[in-house]
């Protein structure tokens, strides 16, 4: 694809946009920049991203004539696709891309993607570092933290790029094809983007809707949703369950991980050997391990990597015990689904710090899996009261509110015993009081180191 010639608008200077318009500088393309904001501080970005200065920037809205400027509006993650702006530049023939098809389109090498609703990150962080462990050049990016168009430019023919991809960003594609997928799990979550399940659903499938026949997808044979959508899926399927023996595939059974294939049972692992706590970890064991497999690393080099492999930052991690209390960061759960499996991963009596903004989740399901584990649930954000008003109804009344995370804290290690843990899950996201979920978790873990015992 020529795309010498076309004129690019990057809409949204966060991250990943300021990570596309660098990408379109080094490849020499003319764009243009856009921000929401009309209090947007032009002199600071430019100081801050010096090879951008004299990019013309727009802030606020468009006019009719700077979009017919525009062949190419690349968007950053968080500008919903169905804007009334981005309808707009759609009528007018403008091609709409998002951050991972600009980075596909100019990147080399050989790609495998990951998506779900939970355990994305753990799993493409440790399919990265078994690729590692494997091929010379490899790239984890995405979703994960690193824009996949900070490192497109870098990529050869012998590059592998393992890269996490959210729902919002697979609204965006059009050419993006990996070679190998995994579809982890689908849950409701971030409905107040997508609007229906039905539409979130086929956010999260399309990750597969330009793979050829000779491709792999991954999916959980436990999701009922994924179990349907598979069947009729043209490239290779290999399943992966954490509740049943599967005849291809894999599976967890008394506490080993096995492969099967044509009729052989092979072990990977026994759970008692991973680092990583709880089944939801297990799923993202396999889930890793069957992409790895399928796209030709040997067995041996993903054990390797497995015993070693400990949680990411922010997913259930441990932080510190003082009083013989532990404190456990599991700031990435951000809709209900994700905070059960924290939830499920607690084998002490537990204070739980949860609320944030809300979702438009339900948190019933949440509330449930408290049973005989949670002593105290501290309550902090826009839902507190909702989920309040959820854990009244299902008769727990242990509640806390509290108007900060430092009050948060100190209300669990004030009432917590030794033998107890604190563990922040908050089943929200953290817009309103936090910038994203890293500096919530962040937070919270200095809160908690500067503790006295």
């Amino acid at each position: 694809m020529n795309l010498k010639d076309k004129r690019f608008l990057v809409a949204g200077l966060g991250r990943s946009g300021i990570a596309a318009a660098k990408l379109l500088k080094r490849m020499q393309i003319s764009f243009s920049l856009f921000d929401g904001s009309p209090d947007f501080d032009r002199e600071s970005f430019y100081e801050k991203n010096k090879e951008l200065k004299g990019a013309e920037i727009f802030l606020g809205s468009l006019k009719e004539e700077q979009m017919l400027k525009t062949d190419i509006l690349v968007l950053s993650p968080g500008i919903p696709a169905d804007l009334p702006m981005v309808n707009d530049m759609r009528a007018l023939g403008v091609w709409i891309w998002g951050e991972i098809e600009l980075a596909y389109v100019f990147s080399k090498g050989r790609t495998l993607a990951v998506t779900g609703t939970n355990g994305k990150t753990t799993t493409t962080a440790l399919l990265g570092e078994i690729l590692k462990n494997y091929f010379r050049d490899v790239k984890v990016v995405g979703n994960i933290g690193i824009p996949y168009t900070s490192v497109a430019a870098d990529t050869t023919a012998e590059t592998v790029t393992a890269a996490e991809i959210s729902s919002f960003q697979l609204e965006t594609i059009h050419t993006f094809a990996p070679e190998v997928t995994a579809i982890l799990n689908i849950t409701p979550d971030h409905l107040n983007r997508h609007h229906t399940m039905e539409n979130y659903i086929a956010a999260k499938e399309s990750i597969t809707k330009n793979q050829s026949e000779n491709d792999l997808c991954v999916l959980n044979y436990e999701d009922e949703e994924l179990r349907r959508f598979g069947t009729g899926l043209k490239m290779k399927v290999t399943w992966f369950s954490s509740l049943r023996r599967l005849d291809e595939g894999f599976y967890l059974k008394d506490g080993t991980i096995y492969f099967a294939e044509a009729g052989k049972e092979k072990e990977i692992v026994k759970t008692e050997e991973l680092k990583l706590l709880g089944r939801h970890n297990y799923e993202n064991v396999m889930a890793a391990a069957a992409m790895a497999l399928g796209f030709g690393v040997p067995s041996d080099k993903i054990r390797e990597v497995l015993l070693r492999f400990t949680a990411v930052e922010h997913r259930i991690e441990y932080v510190t015990e003082k009083r013989g209390i532990r404190f456990y960061n599991d700031s990435k759960a951000t809709n209900p689904d994700a905070a059960i499996w924290g939830m499920k991963a607690m084998d002490r009596p537990t204070y739980l710090i949860g609320g944030g903004c809300d979702k438009g989740s339900d948190y019933d399901a949440w509330i449930e899996s408290f049973e005989g584990k949670v002593k105290e649930l501290v309550l902090i954000g826009e839902t507190k009261e909702k989920i309040a008003e959820t854990a009244k109804a299902h008769g727990f009344t242990a509640v806390t509110m509290a108007d900060s995370m430092e009050e948060a804290v100190s209300v669990c290690y004030r009432h917590a015993d030794s033998g107890d843990s604190v563990l922040l899950s908050p089943a929200c996201a953290s817009f309103g009081m936090f910038l994203n979920y890293e500096e919530r978790g962040r937070i919270f873990k200095e809160i908690v180191q500067s503790l006295e015992e």
